[in-house]
């Protein structure tokens, strides 16, 4: 039997043209069973673990589904996290990249007005965290008249984090008629009350959890008593030596601890946690994604939303009091079919906690003895050769997508009455270019960013130097990342 592809959808070929460049040639499990489901524009209830593509699954018949030529919002995807938004947010664009579907991130600390100018162009999708949606549907900076499509992503998480009130607060203030997805690892009865209070007849789509089994992870107990973690945790890094890996620490405190410790070895790592600046935790996540540092010591905050492809190993130097965080923390590893290994540090005192581990997983996890002096000898001279190479520069999967894509400033906007249109009409005129060309349009006060496709934007770069817009002459360059 020959496998499904993306083809065999009869998607847009904007949205294929996007897939191909980002490599997405075969469905997943999930992908397979939800995106027929989502295009029929039918309600759904899927439980699917993360790491199975689920993003895609939905991302994919959003950005199909939605009207180009409309200009306030048709779908609103909700996380629980600012990072998954972050992440949502740019797999949208990537997908709807050559159909020209502008996506925006609504999450709180980040600061309000440009968000809310954000919202008065041109928008087709909007992803945030259920506080901020909120808050921009009250100013009334978020239109909600032509919304069509609901996602609601990692509902259990939102649960747990207290946002299924404010998540309904959100769907009373949404059009009656329509379509509503909703993902989730597990499906607590809050969860299934939602479905039942604000669904129509949704279909219910069930994906084995494989991501937990000994298939692609291989899990490891090593008990250890509290004051011994870091000569242990130090042991273990040189014996396995991951390329990538995440050690997760229950506190924000713990996790400044174990930062500082292995810096003052010259680790190659950095932290991530609830308690830093969102632009911060942004930048340590774009570094830990371009492979610049090997370990990222977390909080439970980093296991949601992290989307990164090659992380060998995951360590819970603390472990999970909640047996769900397990599942989180340890799919880190093993993503997109590969294999992975999960090693929990317990203390004497902390076996309760595994027991509820193993329970929820239904299987008991191995357990493994610490290394020993000689195997810690035998592997130093390896670890050290890596750890004072440059890590290899990771290409985003967006990379490809983006190559023959240039993003023109001009110093003109609002202010000056330029609108998305003005822009068009001016660039379709110059000689070889075509509306196809031009990608994502952004207008603000004083300046306006155009994507140009194709690898035409050197041409028009140099053509826009001489070429006036609405009349007015804009000094225009290749735009700052």
């Amino acid at each position: 039997m020959s496998e499904v592809t993306f083809r065999e959808y009869e998607l847009n070929e904007e949205i294929i043209r996007a897939l191909d460049a980002l490599k997405y040639e075969v469905p997943t499990e999930v992908q397979r069973k939800v995106i027929p489901v989502a295009l029929r524009r039918q309600d759904l209830i899927v439980k699917s673990q993360t790491g199975s593509g689920k993003t895609a699954s939905f991302g994919i018949p959003v950005c199909e589904l939605v009207d180009w030529a409309e200009n306030k919002p048709q779908a609103l995807i909700l996380t629980p996290t600012r990072e998954l938004a972050a992440q949502v947010k740019e797999d949208i664009t990537n997908i709807g990249r050559f159909k020209r579907i502008k996506a925006v991130a609504l999450v709180g600390k980040s600061p309000f007005a440009p968000q809310k100018i954000e919202l008065t162009q041109k928008t087709h999708v909007v992803v945030g965290t259920p506080g901020r949606v909120f808050d921009h549907i009250e100013r009334g900076s978020l239109p909600l008249n032509r919304l069509q499509y609901l996602v609601i992503d990692e509902a259990d998480e939102m649960l747990s984090m207290g946002f299924i009130e404010q998540i309904e607060k959100i769907i009373k203030r949404l059009p009656k008629e329509r379509v509503t997805m909703l993902f989730s690892a597990t499906l607590p009865e809050a969860v299934k009350n939602l479905c039942r209070k604000y669904m129509n007849a949704p279909e219910d789509i069930e994906i084995q959890a494989s991501g937990i089994t000994t298939a692609t992870i291989e899990h490891a107990l090593i008990e250890v008593r509290q004051a011994a973690k870091f000569s242990l945790l130090s042991d273990i890094l040189t014996v396995e030596n991951p390329d990538s890996c995440i050690i997760f620490c229950r506190t924000q405190e713990q996790v400044n601890d174990l930062f500082r410790g292995l810096a003052d070895l010259d680790y190659p790592c950095d932290k991530i946690h609830g308690g830093m600046e969102q632009d911060e935790r942004f930048e340590v996540m774009n570094a830990f994604k371009r492979g610049q540092f090997r370990y990222l010591i977390a909080t439970d905050v980093a296991a949601r939303g992290i989307d990164i492809e090659n992380i060998t190993h995951v360590i819970n130097y603390d472990i999970p009091l909640e047996k769900e965080s397990y599942v989180h923390r340890t799919g880190r590893t093993a993503r997109a079919g590969k294999t992975g290994k999960a090693i929990t540090f317990v203390t004497p005192n902390e076996h309760k906690w595994v027991a509820d581990i193993e329970d929820y997983i239904g299987f008991s996890i191995p357990v493994m003895k610490e290394p020993s002096e000689d195997a810690v000898a035998f592997a130093k001279g390896a670890f050290e050769q890596k750890i004072n190479k440059q890590p290899v520069r990771k290409k985003d999967k967006s990379e490809s997508l983006s190559q023959d894509i240039m993003k023109l400033y001009f110093n003109g906007g609002k202010k000056k009455k330029l609108r998305a249109v003005d822009f068009v009409g001016t660039l379709a005129k110059l000689p070889g270019i075509t509306a196809e060309d031009i990608g994502i349009i952004t207008i603000q006060d004083n300046v306006s960013y155009v994507d140009i496709l194709n690898g035409k934007g050197p041409q028009v770069l140099q053509a826009m130097k001489d070429t006036t817009v609405k009349g007015k002459l804009l000094k225009v360059h290749i735009a700052k990342k």
